[in-house]
């Protein structure tokens, strides 16, 4: 009898809820024209638009002028990264075990003139506090951190980063893509300059997202073409995303407390489970805020991609960390910056649960991981 597919890399992206698969074909019948079109059809199209760019701005508490749609969480990343650092060059400030959208454009800088300082983290992975003293603010020009990390789902505290940026008068770029639609995010309570998100996170569909931008911000541009999205972002919207996008993000609000609960009931199932079933263990992040449905779990002893390939024959479907970076063979970043030892961050793998996952599903995984990990390590001695 062949095994049914248990879902559980969230992370990666999320089953379109059938809500916003219904919104946006019925956008792609009713209000397929161009939202620029100066007709009645261009019209009910633009409607459609600011009343999506409405409900996202304030679910996120932001103002709808504040809203530039995007293709997705990486573009908003790119957009933020370099239209806020067109001057001279300096420092730009990351912190350690950034996703692939933010390290990838950053290093692009470099050829521009541009230095990194890096903000350590802890063992849990969260900032260092004490560390902010030591940055040469003097000379920064952005500082881009990452708000709830997508591989360990560790969750920092922004207050007094922001803080000082604000007083140092240097631009905030945060990475909410992994927050946005599993916690509360306020654009206006973060302090930041520009917010990154990606609709896929949380049953809304690929290939849209948007950047919230701060009133009064220069943003250079860096695609041309129309003058959409305030100058900022030119193209024709993709109305029918963006209409599945907020309903999305609707959903998420309406049902924000029994989600969460039951997320974090089953992540923390799950990881119980695999501490009994599958001793010894390492809960990376153990300690720290992190997200209700992820949990980065290392198996000592293992490696990491054998587990995950093994998996994948039991129909348990999993990662390593960022999908941005599968097929590379460095270590997770994040695990690196927290210390972690090499038999931790090799055999280390990312399970995130998503609102369609089942109790009985988790207990099935728990039984399939723990055949898994038994194999390999009777294999490994």
């Amino acid at each position: 009898m062949s095994l049914r597919p248990i879902y559980l890399d969230n992370n990666a992206t999320t089953p379109v809820h059938p809500e916003v698969v219904e919104v946006i074909a019925r956008c792609m019948r009713d209000g397929f024209a161009n939202p620029g079109s100066r007709h009645v059809a261009g019209r009910r199209a633009r409607v459609i638009l600011e009343d999506a760019r409405e409900t996202i701005a304030r679910i996120l508490g932001a103002d709808p002028a504040e809203v530039i749609f995007t293709s997705g969480g990486t573009e908003s990343s790119n957009q933020a990264i370099f239209g806020l650092t067109s001057g001279r060059p300096g420092v730009i400030v990351l912190t350690a075990g950034e996703h692939p959208a933010t390290a990838e454009s950053c290093k692009a800088l470099l050829q521009r003139g541009f230095r990194f300082h890096t903000l350590p983290v802890d063992a849990r992975g969260l900032l260092r506090p004490d560390a902010f003293a030591e940055i040469p603010w003097s000379e920064v020009r952005l500082v881009s951190v990452i708000l709830a990390h997508n591989e360990t789902g560790v969750i920092q505290d922004l207050c007094a980063l922001s803080a000082m940026c604000q007083e140092h008068r240097v631009p905030l770029h945060v990475d909410a893509v992994q927050a946005v639609g599993k916690i509360p995010v306020h654009f206006g309570q973060l302090g930041a300059t520009a917010l990154s998100l990606g609709a896929h996170k949380f049953q809304g569909p690929r290939g849209i997202g948007a950047l919230l931008v701060r009133h009064g911000v220069k943003l250079t541009p860096w695609m041309f073409g129309g003058h959409q999205e305030q100058d900022r972002r030119p193209g024709t919207e993709a109305v029918p995303l963006i209409a599945g996008m907020a309903r999305a993000l609707e959903i998420w609000e309406s049902e924000q407390a029994e989600r969460t609960a039951r997320l974090t009931q089953m992540r923390d199932a799950l990881e119980v489970g695999l501490q009994r079933l599958c001793a010894p263990v390492v809960i990376n992040g153990a300690g720290a805020p992190r997200l209700p449905n992820t949990l980065n779990i290392s198996f000592p002893s293992c490696d990491g991609e054998a587990v995950l390939v093994a998996l994948d024959l039991q129909q348990v479907c999993c990662s390593l960390g960022s999908t941005c970076a599968s097929g590379a063979a460095e270590p997770a970043p994040s695990l690196v910056a927290m210390g972690c030892p090499p038999e931790v961050y090799r055999s280390a793998v990312r399970f995130s649960v998503g609102p369609e996952n089942t109790e009985a599903e988790i207990e099935e995984a728990m039984v399939r991981i723990a055949r898994v990990i038994a194999q390999a390590r009777s294999q490994a001695t």
